[in-house]
């Protein structure tokens, strides 16, 4: 069973060659903005602080500067290919990226606390659970869209 898909080659079928860049871009930049459109609508619909705190957008935040920081530092950089002087060097660069994971894994569990902690285990089954699904969707749709534009692109097309 582990093999049943070895002989499907969709590879072949489309060259991604120099599109590569652009559909990560995109597919990245579709994420991201979904994120907030649910977050947006949530907030919307649910405008009082008893239903949707708003101290809960702090997760959305934190997540999109972990986007920022993650995709700041190109993977030449952090193998240290390319980047050499500066403040830190490579080693500046590793602690950059590393520190923009630990904020972007953060904001996911964070989220996946308020969902919890927030909305499904409560006590008063009258309060609505979709506030807090949307919080953990806007993060979760922005922790994917950072991962694609980071590993989904390729530095090769840059030169």
């Amino acid at each position: 069973m582990s093999g049943f898909l070895d002989r499907v080659s969709c590879s072949e079928c489309i060259d991604w060659g120099e599109k590569r860049n652009t559909i990560a871009s995109i597919a990245a930049g579709v994420l991201f903005f979904t994120g907030w459109w649910i977050i947006i609508d949530a907030a919307v619909k649910y405008p009082l602080t008893p239903q949707l705190n708003h101290s809960y957008h702090a997760c959305g935040v934190i997540a999109t500067v972990a986007f920022l920081m993650i995709n700041a530092v190109s993977n030449g950089q952090v193998r240290g290919e390319s980047y050499s002087e500066g403040c830190l060097g490579q080693t500046g660069a590793r602690i950059w990226l590393f520190v923009g994971f630990m904020l972007a894994f953060g904001s996911l569990i964070a989220s996946m606390w308020i969902l919890f902690g927030g909305y499904v285990v409560q006590d008063d089954k009258s309060k609505e659970v979709y506030p807090g699904i949307a919080v953990f969707f806007q993060n979760a749709f922005i922790f994917f869209g950072g991962l694609v534009f980071k590993f989904g692109r390729t530095e090769d097309l840059w030169q």
